[in-house]
């Protein structure tokens, strides 16, 4: 079983972009405990050179080459680590056979994706070999859908100290953020358009908020993942649609799901990003909703996004430099109301920019709870989300060390 391995945590996709930053945050975490990792990917000479490039700060970590579309070396590769950390996007593209792999094998798994069609068929296709092996696999573990997920279960673990039930409502509202957007994020942002647009199925099953919950009754009571621009009473400003709140609301429903509604079988959670008040607030808040409809519009039309692929989008393996992703940071607020009127507020902050530095330090911090802390876990194996398997662990790792904090506002 996963837990005499020679690993804790291999860096599957560690030559990409995403995953040189990962690694830089196992150098530094390797400085504050013991921490036994590897590097995986397809090209040896570029693993090598990575090796060579992190070695001056600590011991090279161990390479191993293994491809995406090679079963053999992925269930040989996971068979000598307690946790895969995934990298390699787009997930739908080139995540089935890992997944698979990990589910068999019995090893832990987590990943960057936000790719809810695909999690929700690796679910179907392998939640019943991950029970049986003891696999915890746990989707999601980067800005997407981190911060959302911990900062409801955080919200609803105070509610619960002080009100003793939670709250029956929470809206997520993005105060300030600053950072860039990767070319690997627009590239599965466009997978999944692309497959929504050729399966009509899909189309009408992506309605469903509930999604990521098989068997769930849960749906007339919950909006929408993309709400409508609307004036927000809490914070006296106008608010417009998340774009990451496709996943994020859908990973959060789950997280209620997977701990038998433990937020209420009414729960609602809404996300959306803050635009000021007045005029200036309104008319940002439609120019923000304008081009996020542009966007999937444009996505659409073949022509007009072959465009914009080759004009102004990053490519995958792009991403910002260094000295944006030290001086990005993102700021979420959380109000939650119980049944009965009362108000929580909570703050999630990040301090660095929410795609790749504050991104890469999650999922490694969420790799090395599954490697871990996790040792006497008696939940099953299977599909989790971060916070229904890992919040509490999570929580006293993130502010520690992955420059997130949790603060209660009131």
């Amino acid at each position: 079983m996963a837990n005499n391995r020679l690993f804790d945590v291999v860096v599957f996709g560690a030559t990409g972009f995403v995953g040189q930053l990962v690694c830089q945050s196992f150098v530094q975490q390797s400085q504050r405990e013991t921490v036994k990792w590897a590097i995986v990917g397809r090209n040896a000479s570029k693993l090598k050179a990575l090796a060579d490039r992190l070695s001056p700060e600590a011991e090279a970590p161990t390479q191993i080459v293994a491809d995406a579309d090679d079963d053999a070396a992925l269930r040989a590769m996971c068979l000598q680590t307690r946790v895969v950390l995934s990298t390699v996007g787009p997930y739908a593209l080139h995540g089935d056979r890992l997944v698979k792999a990990c589910a068999e094998t019995g090893t832990h798994y987590c990943d960057l994706t936000g790719e809810s069609p695909w999690i929700r068929r690796m679910i179907d296709q392998y939640q019943v070999q991950a029970l049986e092996s003891g696999a915890y696999i746990v989707p999601c573990c980067g800005f997407d859908s981190i911060p959302s997920d911990l900062g409801v279960y955080h919200l609803q673990s105070q509610a619960q100290q002080r009100y003793q039930h939670p709250c029956a409502e929470v809206n997520m509202r993005l105060m300030a953020a600053q950072g860039g957007v990767s070319g690997g994020t627009i590239a599965s942002g466009l997978n999944l358009v692309k497959e929504a647009m050729e399966d009509p199925d899909l189309r009408g099953e992506l309605k469903n908020p509930y999604f990521l919950c098989p068997d769930s009754e849960q749906i007339a009571s919950q909006p929408q993942p993309l709400m409508p621009v609307e004036f927000d009473q809490d914070f006296q400003e106008w608010v417009t649609p998340f774009v990451m709140a496709d996943v994020n609301v859908r990973v959060v429903l789950r997280s209620n799901y997977l701990q038998n509604y433990a937020y209420g079988t009414e729960f609602r959670y809404t996300e959306g990003i803050l635009t000021r008040g007045g005029p200036v607030g309104w008319f940002v808040a439609q120019g923000l909703k304008l081009g996020l409809d542009g966007l999937v519009l444009a996505t659409a039309i073949a022509p007009l996004w072959q465009l914009l692929e080759t004009t102004i989008l990053p490519k995958p393996g792009q991403g910002p430099s260094a000295e944006a992703q030290d001086q990005g940071f993102y700021d979420l607020r959380f109000v939650g109301k119980t049944a009965d009127g009362q108000v929580l507020k909570t703050q999630v902050k990040g301090d660095r920019d929410p795609g790749y530095g504050s991104t890469a330090k999650l999922i490694t911090q969420a790799s090395l709870c599954l490697a871990k802390d996790l040792t006497d876990c008696a939940q099953p194996g299977g599909f989790w989300t971060p916070a229904s398997l890992m919040g509490s662990q999570l929580l006293k790792r993130l502010p520690q060390w992955a420059g997130v904090t949790f603060t209660v506002l009131n």
